[in-house]
């Protein structure tokens, strides 16, 4: 074997060694936490729980109109959002701006903007079930470890039941923001926190944390790539190795050995692994996201207008719906580019009423293909259909994302592509050509987010525990070897003092 050849192989075998030693434990904790996160997520409040748990609006209660309630906030800018919900068994509108909501009743017209320790209690109870009696209620200003994610709705109420149930309500809107229980603290414990690097010191601190996961991701790359560089250069189909048990392929025994062969199995799988998860921190800023807004923007509608729903009262909307048809939200928005009402009951159920019209269940995907293609001029519709099932570029294990959809894809250069709830009216997913390769090189490497594998269960369980399961144990060898390896260095110091 040249000189050259040798060297490399050797330097190789050396530089894998040593980051071995110092990063075995992490990428261990890495691998055991993606499997306990495979099925608990971090604690969050869940869509369907959001759903289930809120009661339903009454037309009766609702005296103030949208212009009325809008005039009590004296903004000087039109809101993104506005929906109708109930707060406290009364029906109030949510104006949502950048960066903050506002609250005005639509029974009274009172603006709502610091919620009491009591009505607080009330909502948490409410929530969880349980006698409020028994709670602690404090204020929270500062972030602590369940409220990362949503530190931009501090200060919050957090109550505490006697069976460890944690309710964070918003002080300034009532609205449920987190809610916790002893189990899924524990599971986050084990899965999401050690996994993302989620320890509340660190992930406050965005710039920080995400710096730390880039580095220690991609210093993992490179250990992973001179492990399997120098595993398939050592690796001898002959069995040129004379081992104590005979002819082997592998110039090891014991745990290096293991190592070396689940190496070989599951190494190309650690790498990309380790890889797709540094491309989901976005480093260097290098996807932006999601397709042009053109298209999007269109069937958003014009900006929101409190005048534009006058010719039909939220109540009168409330009204037109089946006496079995519970909403429990009313969204303020836009159908087809005119006013209308989104009334939702629950994840899979909602019915969109224009002035004009009765309920519908979904609107008409030719009118939305018109707004599209006169909004992406000068390029035009390239491929346009009715999505019924997942599929690659729209998917969702946990069946959030609404069906049927319209898919539309343009003409232009970043052959963009547009997925539209045919239910709301509105994009819920876009891709141009880098978020297209971010979607593989992230969800579809790292968490086998594949049609096929979704529509089979349990074989997406299978498939992704077996690779975890053997990242895993080559982990757990590595942790062995480099004990011993350090083990071993810090007799021979001691011997030589």
């Amino acid at each position: 074997m040249p000189r050259p050849v040798i060297i490399c192989k050797k330097y190789a075998i050396l530089v894998h060694r040593w980051m071995g030693v110092f990063f075995c434990v992490l990428f261990a904790a890495w691998f055991a936490s993606g499997i306990v996160l495979m099925y608990w997520d971090f604690p969050r409040v869940l869509p369907e729980d959001r759903w289930r748990k809120a009661p339903a609006l009454e037309a009766s209660q609702i005296r103030i109109s949208p212009a009325e309630a809008y005039g009590r906030l004296n903004a000087s800018e039109a809101p993104a959002r506005v929906h109708l919900a109930v707060f406290d068994q009364r029906p109030v509108y949510r104006f949502a701006f950048r960066g903050h909501t506002q609250t005005v009743t639509a029974d009274t017209g009172e603006r709502i903007e610091d919620v009491p320790r009591e009505i607080a209690l009330r909502i948490a109870a409410a929530w969880t079930g349980q006698d409020p009696g028994g709670a602690r209620v404090d204020l929270i200003h500062d972030v602590d470890q369940w409220t990362i994610q949503i530190r931009g709705q501090l200060p919050l109420w957090k109550a505490t039941f006697a069976d460890g149930e944690e309710v964070y309500v918003s002080r300034k809107t009532g609205e449920i923001a987190q809610h916790t229980t002893r189990a899924s603290r524990i599971r986050a414990y084990c899965g999401a926190i050690p996994h993302w690097l989620y320890f509340s010191a660190l992930r406050q601190h965005t710039p920080a944390w995400r710096a730390v996961v880039i580095w220690l991701s991609a210093l993992g790359v490179l250990m992973n790539l001179f492990g399997l560089v120098a595993g398939i250069w050592m690796y001898s189909p002959a069995k040129k190795y004379r081992l104590r048990t005979g002819a082997s392929s592998i110039p090891y025994a014991g745990q290096k050995h293991w190592h070396t062969v689940l190496g070989l199995v599951f190494g190309l799988f650690a790498l990309t692994w380790v890889l797709s998860g540094m491309f989901s921190m976005n480093p260097l800023a290098w996807s932006p996201g999601s397709a042009a807004d053109g298209p999007a923007r269109a069937l958003r509608g014009p900006q929101w207008s409190a005048g534009a729903f006058a010719a039909t009262s939220p109540a009168q909307a409330l009204r037109k719906l089946p006496a079995e048809f519970k909403a429990k939200e009313l969204r303020l928005t836009h159908a087809g580019g005119e006013p209308a009402y989104l009334a939702v009951e629950d994840l899979s159920r909602s019915l969109m009423i224009t002035a004009a019209g009765n309920p519908a269940e979904s609107l008409d995907p030719e009118t939305i293909r018109r707004l599209m293609a006169v909004a992406s001029r000068p390029h035009a519709i390239a491929e346009s259909r009715v999505v019924t099932e997942y599929e690659p570029y729209y998917i969702d294990r946990h069946h959030r994302k609404p069906l049927p959809a319209l898919f539309v894809r343009l003409n232009d250069a970043e052959r963009s592509m547009y997925y539209v709830d045919l239910k709301s009216g509105q994009v819920v997913e876009s891709y141009d050509a880098r978020s297209r390769a971010e979607r593989w090189l992230y969800h579809g490497l790292h968490s086998m987010d594949l049609p096929w594998l979704y529509r089979n269960r349990p074989a997406w369980d299978i498939t992704v525990l077996t690779l975890m399961l053997g990242g895993t144990a080559l982990c757990v060898t590595s942790v062995v070897i480099g004990y011993r390896r350090v083990r071993q260095k810090l007799r021979g110091l001691n011997r030589r003092k």
